[in-house]
């Protein structure tokens, strides 16, 4: 299934052809491409070369490590999710590593990482979907993460696919329903806030 941005301004066709489906064929991501996926990620920009990003996999050719990280999703995510062949999680380190001082710009820095790393995705036809909804204590336990450490986001990996039959009714219909966003004015201003940019 593909749903292209209806963008108003022409945009790179990677960009304008992401989206988050919820829907995923079955078949595994080869060993390779994932490494590629990670690899984009790894050369995210951050500030002062921090690069507070973590990632826990689960793959489904590992059912007990996958269902694992199943649990740690809230159950709406869980019914979809699963059939996913692979589940991340993404984590922040909240302090810098070489002083101990809070890092402030730390899940800015991570979401850079997971963007980079869906537009490597993208490119390799593989498509992501985020997700806030998720157990962060029970990630914490499960996985033993520090505390200085923090569980964002969870995100399943995948191929597309057209057959929504494993998806609830109202997600079949979100799936198939078009994409919106905000007009460009809404959201970036000038001179002052809520004034549009605009080309002069």
């Amino acid at each position: 299934m593909e749903k292209p941005a209806p963008t108003d301004h022409p945009i790179h066709d990677l960009l304008r052809h992401r989206w988050s489906p919820r829907a995923f064929d079955p078949r595994p991501i080869e060993d390779d491409v994932l490494h590629a996926l990670f690899e984009a990620a790894r050369w995210a920009p951050s500030s002062f070369n921090e690069q507070p990003w973590r990632f826990m996999v689960a793959r489904q050719a590992n059912p007990i490590e996958f269902e694992r990280m199943v649990g740690c999703l809230v159950p709406g995510n869980q019914a979809w999710a699963r059939h996913a062949p692979v589940l991340m999680i993404a984590i922040a380190s909240t302090q810098f590593g070489r002083n101990g001082k809070p890092n402030h710009h730390a899940r800015y820095d991570v979401g850079q990482a997971v963007a980079h790393l869906s537009v490597e995705a993208t490119a390799r036809g593989l498509f992501l979907h985020q997700m806030a909804g998720i157990d962060a204590p029970k990630i914490r336990e499960t996985y033993e993460i520090p505390t200085d450490f923090d569980p964002l986001t969870a995100v399943a990996i995948g191929y597309p696919t057209d057959d929504l039959s494993r998806l609830s009714e109202d997600l079949q219909k979100t799936e198939r329903g078009p994409r919106r966003r905000r007009a460009q004015g809404d959201s970036v201003f000038a001179s002052s806030w809520a004034k549009p940019f605009g080309i002069q």
